[in-house]
């Protein structure tokens, strides 16, 4: 067999794996050992296990993730993203749908000190949905704006996907953070107005909440400070210049820990459970990374990718219509695989298009990011439709997928608007030092 048919045959030997529910990083480490010995040698694919875990996990630029994580780890913890709810419930409680924009900003504002997608469902889904109930709404839109808002934990920085996108790509993960900003503001406006037009239509989905004076939501504002202060002393150190991401995540990390014992909630037993999910989440993402670079060693010797660009950039298509199948590939494939392992299998196959094509990787980064938004709340495998499901197990999956229909017409909807208008997700970056 040629290396191209033995690197078609390990791709679908690596779909049936990952159909089976083994561990994605496991699955493109095994594959990529044995494809690799297969068109190489066995000595020189052990090897390149060794070199690949190796490197994995002594690299510098993945120390931003266990950092970050803790960060994340720690805010939870001191309940910050209790009091970021309760913070935009003051502002936007009385208006149609009030309480589940109020979940957005809170998830907006926690994404910001997170990263993660599925964490920030997790979170919000734990603060906010008992208050739905509590005001007796419905649970199908309540479910679906946790869902949809934990999915804005990806975009905003600071993001791990864009941490891992950046260094696979050799990009600046400073400049994928700033990229993150405005598009992630602009995706929780439109889910606001989601739940404005929705309400709208249907107003028995959400009672509207009591009006509050302007002193009590001057004094809610309370609730956001730490938020701020993290979020400003974090990304605006990497846009002026002042901190690398990887001082950075160091600096956000000894910041949370400083709020934690401020507020007088830093007890030995919340560090050590912080310190326990930091290295869970650590070292599944680090397994997913490590095995994801040795399926793109496999991958290089196959010469698929390089076939692939070459046969995408010499299509008489437009290069606006070839982004726009590979967008579409992402959307779809986003519905049954996690977007960090999603990302980690495709960008060696597909950055060499966009490359080819002259279009900017940090553009490229919010683009995917985006689509993979979507993957996590469409179904049949929508990540966060099973972490909102799992944290309220009375709500059924499938009120939760149904609730989240909606949201997904506003990703779309900014998706279109950042690939015609791509200076939405390039002016920051532009600005920075």
């Amino acid at each position: 067999m040629t290396p191209f048919e033995i690197g078609l045959l390990g791709c679908a030997l690596m779909v049936v794996m990952l159909a089976s529910s083994m561990p994605v990083g496991f699955v493109m480490a095994v594959v990529g050992l044995i494809g690799f010995a297969q068109i190489v040698s066995a000595p020189a694919a052990l090897s390149m296990v060794v070199s690949d875990l190796y490197s994995t996990f002594t690299s510098a630029s993945l120390t931003v993730i266990p950092l970050f994580v803790f960060m994340g780890q720690i805010a939870f913890h001191a309940d910050i993203s209790r009091r970021l709810f309760r913070a935009a419930y003051e502002w936007m409680g009385a208006l149609p749908g009030g309480l589940a924009m109020a979940t957005i900003g809170a998830c907006t504002g926690f994404g910001a000190i997170c990263g993660s997608g599925p964490a920030t469902a997790a979170t919000m889904a734990s603060v906010a949905l008992p208050e739905m109930k509590r005001y007796k709404y419905d649970m199908e839109l309540g479910s679906g704006a946790v869902a949809a808002g934990g999915s804005l934990g990806m975009l905003i920085p600071p993001s791990v996907v864009f941490v891992v996108y950046a260094i696979m790509t050799e990009q600046s993960i400073g400049k994928l953070f700033l990229a993150g900003v405005i598009p992630g503001l602009l995706i929780a406006f439109l889910f606001c107005v989601t739940i404005f037009i929705n309400v709208s239509l249907r107003p028995h989905l959400a009672p509207r909440g009591p009006r509050t004076t302007w002193k009590r939501k001057f004094i809610a504002l309370n609730g956001v400070i730490e938020t701020v202060i993290l979020f400003v002393a974090v990304m605006g150190g990497m846009f002026w210049g002042y901190f690398t991401p990887t001082e950075a995540a160091a600096v956000g990390a000894a910041g949370s820990l400083v709020i934690a014992a401020v507020k007088g909630q830093l007890t030995c037993k919340m560090l050590v459970q912080s310190l326990l999910e930091t290295m869970r989440t650590s070292c599944m993402v680090m397994i997913i990374v490590a095995g994801a670079v040795m399926f793109g060693h496999f991958l290089a010797v196959t010469r698929i990718p390089m076939e692939l660009a070459e046969w995408l950039s010499g299509l008489a298509l437009p290069a606006w219509c070839i982004v726009g199948l590979i967008i579409l590939f992402y959307l779809l494939a986003g519905c049954f695989l996690d977007a960090l392992a999603l990302i980690l299998l495709t960008i060696p196959i597909f950055f060499p298009v966009i490359s080819d094509l002259g279009y900017d990787p940090i553009w490229f980064g919010v683009i995917i990011v985006v689509v993979a938004q979507m993957g996590v709340i469409s179904p049949p495998v929508g990540v966060n439709v099973y972490v909102v499901s799992g944290v309220e197990r009375d709500i059924a999956l499938e009120t939760v997928f149904k609730g989240a229909m909606p949201f997904l017409v506003a990703l779309w909807v900014a998706a279109v608007l950042l690939v015609a208008f791509p200076g939405i997700s390039l002016f920051l970056p532009g600005l920075a030092k």
